[in-house]
C-alpha cells in the first residue's frame, strides 16, 4: 500500500480529521459509519499498523489477542478508554492513547445542561409543549429545584470535573469534591472548593452530585444504595462520565422514592440500546444520548489529538497521551 503507515479508522470521522488522516497515512475508512463486529475489527485491522477506534468498539482481551502482530498502536478517539483492555494491549506490546483536555469544555457544558434539565424538570416541560399538554398555570405548576447558591459535589476532580466546578461557580454554588490526590491550594482557592477525603464524607454536602471519574473495576457501581442514602433528601445526580459508575437499580429506587429528586444522565449502562427501561419511564430523569463531546470544535480536536499521538508513535517518539 505504499510507504506510509496504514491506519484503520473504525468509524466515520469529522471531515477535517479524515482529510488529515488521508494526507499523512494510508487510511482504511468507514464511509458508511458501520458498527463493526469483533470478527470484522480483527479482519480489517490485519492490514493496519494502527487502529483509531471510538468508545463504541469493544477491544476486549479476546479481540486484542486476535489482532495481527502488525498492529502497533490503538489511538482512541475518546478520553475514556474503558472499552480497551489495556493490560491485554500491554502484553501484546501495543501502545494505547486517548484524547484528554480537548473535550473538557464541551463535557462540562453537558454536565451543567444535565444539572439544569434535571433540576427544572425539563423532560416534563418539553413533553407538555410538544404534546400540547400545557393547559394552565398555577403557583404549583412545574415547580422544580433552584440550584443557585446550592452545594455542588464532584467525584473525580480531573480536567472535566474542574471545568464543570468552575461553571457551577457561575451559579454561586459552593464546590465540594473528593479525589485520590488533593488539588493544590491555589486550584482549590480558585474553584472555591472544599476537599473531602472519602466519598462517604463528601456525599452529605451535595445538593447536586456530579460524577466525573473514569470507569474502572474499582469505580464500577460506585454510586450504590448505601452511598445514595448519604445524599441529602432531594439531591440531584448528574453523570457525564460512564454509566458503569452507577448502580442502576439503586438510583432508580431513589428516584422513585424521592430521596433523589432528579437525575441528569448523558451516559448509561448498556448504551445505546440496552439501557435500564425504567429510565425511559421516569419523568424525573433528564436523559441525553452520550453527547458530552458532540460539538464540531471538540470532535475535530479529538481527532487531531489522536493523530498527534499517531504522528509521535510512528516518528519513534513517546505519545503525549499514552495510557498503556
Amino acid at each position: 500500500m505504499g510507504d506510509k503507515p496504514v491506519v484503520f479508522a473504525t468509524r466515520k470521522l469529522p471531515e477535517a480529521v479524515e482529510a488529515r488522516l488521508v494526507r499523512d497515512y494510508e487510511a482504511i475508512l468507514n464511509p458508511d459509519d458501520r458498527l463493526y463486529t469483533a470478527d470484522e475489527l480483527v479482519e480489517i485491522s490485519a492490514g493496519a499498523d494502527a487502529i483509531l477506534p471510538c468508545h463504541s468498539e469493544k477491544l476486549t482481551a479476546e479481540v486484542i489477542g486476535r489482532l495481527s502482530d502488525r498492529v502497533k498502536a490503538i489511538a482512541n478517539f475518546s478520553v475514556g478508554y474503558d472499552h480497551v483492555d489495556t493490560e491485554a494491549a500491554k502484553r501484546r506490546g501495543i501502545i494505547v492513547t486517548n484524547t484528554p483536555d480537548v473535550l473538557s469544555d464541551a463535557t462540562a457544558e453537558i454536565a451543567i445542561l444535565c444539572m439544569l434539565g434535571a433540576a427544572r424538570r425539563a423532560t416534563e416541560g418539553v413533553a407538555l409543549v410538544r404534546e400540547a399538554g400545557w393547559k394552565d398555570w398555577s403557583p404549583k405548576f412545574m415547580v422544580g429545584t433552584q440550584v443557585t447558591g446550592k452545594r455542588f459535589g464532584v467525584i473525580g476532580m480531573g480536567r472535566v470535573g474542574q471545568v464543570t466546578a468552575k461553571r457551577a461557580r457561575g451559579f454561586d454554588m459552593a464546590v465540594h469534591y473528593t479525589k485520590r490526590s488533593r488539588l493544590d491550594a491555589g486550584t482549590e482557592a480558585a474553584l472555591g472548593a472544599s476537599y473531602h477525603a472519602t466519598i462517604e464524607e463528601l456525599l452529605p454536602h451535595c445538593d447536586v452530585l456530579s460524577l466525573h471519574c473514569p470507569a474502572t473495576p474499582e469505580t464500577t457501581g460506585l454510586l450504590n444504595a448505601e452511598r445514595i442514602a448519604l445524599l441529602p433528601k432531594g439531591a440531584i445526580v448528574v453523570n457525564t462520565a460512564r454509566g458503569a459508575v452507577i448502580d442502576d437499580e439503586a438510583l432508580i429506587a431513589a428516584l422513585k422514592s424521592g430521596h433523589v429528586a432528579a437525575a441528569g444522565l448523558d451516559v448509561f449502562n448498556g448504551e445505546p440500546t440496552d439501557i435500564h427501561p425504567e429510565y425511559r419511564k421516569l419523568d424525573n430523569v433528564f436523559g441525553l444520548p452520550h453527547i458530552g463531546s458532540a460539538t464540531l470544535e471538540t470532535r475535530d480536536g479529538m481527532g487531531f489529538r489522536a493523530l498527534d499521538n499517531l504522528d509521535a508513535i510512528f516518528a519513534g517518539k513517546e505519545p503525549v497521551d499514552r495510557v498503556a
